[in-house]
């Protein structure tokens, strides 16, 4: 029928594979029809459907750009069915293309992830004082909030050496143990909290041979960057890897980010990090505070 497909229709053709999808994205399922199917799912407040989308669109990453019926229903761990009316819908309102055979986001995507962002105020006073210090140091910067375990990357400005193995962006995630940006923020968190988080870590994995594995070293660490004011780490996420990271101030002095320089091992050494990235990197992040409404440091 114009416009839509019937729920008998959507269930056929899901079950004939990825070609029918082609001919479907031409009639996206009518929302109101994918609604009625999921509506036993939904609990008091939470809204399974609205869970399953969000998983299908983190389905794709940048080792999988593009992906079939079958792979993101796979990734995203919902039915051929529930990923088919799911990608169609974001075909419809712009969110994802459809080439007859691989699914993929499109631009607009970005609206959801910009939306904090510009949200925050964080990227917009960030990003100009991070060029600069890129410009006066010739290496990487970087700023992070602190969600969950992990530390997610707000701003980055990188340079044209690439120091580590994997590549970095907004929304980047990685374990808040492991980097100078994670270890400022777990600093500023209440004590009984900071425990929990590292209870809660169990067995930590060695990334490399300097890698902090045990707990109570990990505390000690963390004890230290609180006093000091900054995280130093020496190759323990990866080989070659040093960073230096210093807190972000909001009102009321509260740590709302980390801001870190990112440099190569055989390029900088720990006392030239300290010694002469450090202080450029303090300023960095005073300005940004000040920006944020936070006291200059």
């Amino acid at each position: 029928m114009p416009g839509g497909l019937s729920t008998r229709g959507a269930a056929v053709s899901a079950r004939r594979g990825d070609a029918e999808a082609a001919r479907a994205v031409r009639a996206p399922a009518a929302p109101r029809a994918a609604a009625a199917s999921d509506a036993d799912d939904d609990r008091g407040d939470f809204v399974q459907s609205l869970a399953r989308g969000l998983a299908v669109i983190r389905a794709f990453d940048a080792e999988h750009t593009a992906l079939t019926l079958s792979d993101a229903a796979r990734r995203a761990g919902v039915s051929r069915a529930a990923a088919r009316r799911l990608l169609l819908t974001l075909v419809e309102l712009g969110y994802a293309e459809f080439d007859a055979r691989l699914f993929r986001l499109r631009p607009k995507v970005l609206e959801l992830g910009f939306s904090y962002l510009h949200g925050t105020g964080l990227w917009g006073a960030a990003q100009p004082v991070m060029v600069e210090l890129v410009e006066r140091l010739h290496e990487s910067c970087s700023a992070a909030v602190l969600d969950g375990d992990d530390i997610v990357y707000v701003a980055r400005v990188p340079t044209r050496t690439r120091i580590m193995s994997i590549t970095l962006g907004l929304g980047s995630r990685l374990p808040a143990h492991l980097t100078s940006m994670g270890r400022v923020l777990l600093a500023a968190l209440p004590g009984a909290e900071l425990d929990r988080r590292l209870a809660a870590l169990g067995t930590i994995a060695s990334r490399t041979e300097r890698t902090l594995t045990d707990i109570d070293a990990l505390r000690r660490a963390i004890a230290k960057v609180r006093t000091q004011g900054f995280a130093l780490l020496d190759q323990e996420l990866e080989p070659g890897l040093r960073s230096v990271a210093v807190p972000v101030h909001g009102p009321g002095g509260s740590v709302i980010a980390a801001l870190n320089v990112g440099t190569h091992a055989s390029r900088v050494t720990m006392e030239d990090l300290k010694g002469r990235v450090l202080p450029a990197l303090k300023e960095t992040a005073q300005a940004v505070s000040r920006a944020m409404g936070g006291a200059a440091g």
